[in-house]
C-alpha cells in the first residue's frame, strides 16, 4: 500500500470516525489496523490529528472558577487565616456579611460547596509565604513551685471554668530590658479566650491582667493553670486566686508545653498573627493593645471563629489516629453548656445579634493600621532622641 493511498484513505475515514458512536469508532479502528497494519494506539493518534484543539492539561479538572478561588484567599485573610475545617464550619455565617465586587450568588455557592481538603489544596501554595518563628521568655520561679501543685492530668474539663494561661514576649530579637507582654487566658472546655497586655512581668501586673480578663469571661472560673514562669508563680497572683477567690491554682511540669496545650496553641493564632514579632517597649502602647484585644479581636474570635476539640487519640502501629468533634465557636459551646446560667446566655445572645464579623474585621484592620503607624512614629522619635543624646555626648 502506497503512502499516497494511505493518506487518501485516512482523510476519508477521519471525519466519519469522529462523528461515530463509541461502538462505531471501535469498528473503524479495527478496519484501519487491518488495512494499514498500524497498531491501535498509533491509529488513534493519527485519526486525532486536526481535531485536537490544544494541549490537554494532565491531572484533576478545575471544578471551581478563578473568581471563587480569588475570594477564597480573601476570606482566608478576613477570617484570620484559620484552618480549612474551621473555615467550612464558619463560612455559612461569614458569607452572610461578606460583600465584595464580583462576589455573586454563584461564587458564594461554589465556596460553600468546597470541602476542607479542596480549600487546603487551593491555599497550599498561597500559605507558604507566611513563616513562623519561635522565641520564649519564660523564667522558672523556684520559690512557689512547692506552693502551687502540678496539675493532675487524670481530670477532663467537662464544663466551662477550667482556665489555662500563658504569656508572649513582644521583645523583638532581644529579651533584655523592659517591654510589653501579652497574657492569654483560655478556657479548656469552650475555647473562650481573652488577651491582656502588661509592661514587664511583675506579680501585680499579672493580677491586673487577670482581673481585666475575668471581667469578660462569661462564666465563673473554677481552676487556673499556668507554666512555671515568674509572672504566674508569685505571691500577689497566688493570693488573688487562691486566698481571695478560692480558685484552684495549678502549674505544668517543667519543660512540658503540652501540659497547657489549649493556651499554647493560642500564642500564635491570637498574638503573633496579630502583633507579629516586633519589639514593643513603649508603655504608651498598652492602652491601644488592650483596646484592640477587648473590643475587636477577642470578640471576633469568641463569637465567629470555630474551634475543634480532640475527642480521642490512639496509636495504631507507628501512627496516631486522632478524632475531633464538629467545629464550633466558643460562643456556641457556651450556649450549649448546661453549667452556664440562662441570664448569661440571654446577655450573650443579645450581644451576638448586634455583631457583624465583616464589619468587626474591617474596624480591626483600621485599628491595627493606626497602631502600626503609632509604633513607627514612636520608634522614629526614639531614634531621634538617641541621636541627639549621642551628638551632645560627642560635643
Amino acid at each position: 500500500m502506497t503512502l499516497e493511498f494511505k493518506s487518501q484513505y485516512l482523510q476519508a475515514i477521519r471525519r466519519r470516525y469522529f462523528n461515530s458512536t463509541k461502538k462505531g469508532k471501535s469498528q473503524i479502528l479495527n478496519e484501519l489496523c487491518n488495512v494499514t497494519g498500524y497498531s491501535r494506539k498509533h491509529a488513534i493518534r493519527i485519526l486525532a490529528e486536526g481535531h485536537m484543539t490544544g494541549k490537554k492539561n494532565s491531572g484533576r479538572t478545575i471544578a471551581y472558577s478563578k473568581n471563587a478561588r480569588f475570594h477564597l484567599k480573601k476570606l482566608w485573610h478576613v477570617m484570620g487565616r484559620i484552618c480549612s475545617k474551621k473555615m467550612v464550619a464558619a463560612l455559612p455565617i461569614w458569607l452572610e456579611f461578606y460583600q465584595r465586587p464580583n462576589f455573586t450568588v454563584d461564587v458564594k455557592q461554589e465556596i460553600l460547596s468546597m470541602s476542607s481538603s479542596t480549600i487546603d489544596r487551593y491555599l497550599k501554595e498561597y500559605k507558604k509565604q507566611f513563616a513562623r518563628r519561635r522565641r520564649t521568655g519564660t523564667r522558672r520561679s523556684k520559690k512557689y513551685q512547692n506552693v502551687i501543685p502540678v496539675k493532675s492530668f487524670e481530670h477532663f474539663a467537662d464544663r466551662p471554668g477550667y482556665l489555662q494561661a500563658d504569656t508572649v514576649a513582644h521583645c523583638g530579637n532581644s529579651l533584655s530590658g523592659k517591654f510589653i507582654w501579652t497574657m492569654t487566658i483560655t478556657d479548656e472546655h469552650t475555647g473562650w479566650t481573652e488577651n491582656r497586655t502588661m509592661f514587664g512581668k511583675g506579680g501585680f501586673n499579672s493580677v491586673d491582667a487577670v482581673i481585666s480578663a475575668f471581667a469578660k469571661i462569661p462564666f465563673t472560673p473554677v481552676s487556673f493553670h499556668s507554666d512555671n514562669g515568674t509572672e504566674f508563680l508569685n505571691k500577689p497572683l497566688h493570693s488573688f486566686l487562691v486566698e481571695r477567690n478560692n480558685i484552684k491554682f495549678t502549674r505544668s511540669r517543667p519543660y512540658r508545653k503540652n501540659d497547657a496545650a489549649h493556651v499554647e496553641q493560642k500564642n500564635f493564632t491570637h498574638v503573633r498573627e496579630l502583633f507579629g514579632y516586633e519589639r514593643l517597649d513603649f508603655d504608651d502602647l498598652i492602652f491601644d493593645m488592650d483596646t484592640i484585644y477587648r473590643s475587636y479581636f477577642n470578640v471576633l474570635q469568641n463569637f465567629f471563629v470555630p474551634q475543634q476539640k480532640l475527642i480521642s487519640k490512639k496509636r495504631v502501629g507507628s501512627k496516631y489516629i486522632k478524632e475531633y468533634d464538629t467545629p464550633l465557636t466558643p460562643y456556641q459551646r457556651v450556649m450549649l453548656s448546661p453549667f452556664v446560667s440562662k441570664r448569661v446566655k440571654s446577655d450573650l445572645k443579645s450581644k451576638y445579634e448586634t455583631l457583624n464579623p465583616i464589619e468587626l474585621k474591617e474596624r480591626l484592620d483600621i485599628k491595627m493600621k493606626e497602631f502600626r503607624n503609632r509604633v513607627k512614629r514612636l520608634k522614629e522619635e526614639q531614634r531621634s532622641d538617641y541621636q541627639l543624646y549621642e551628638d551632645s555626648e560627642a560635643s
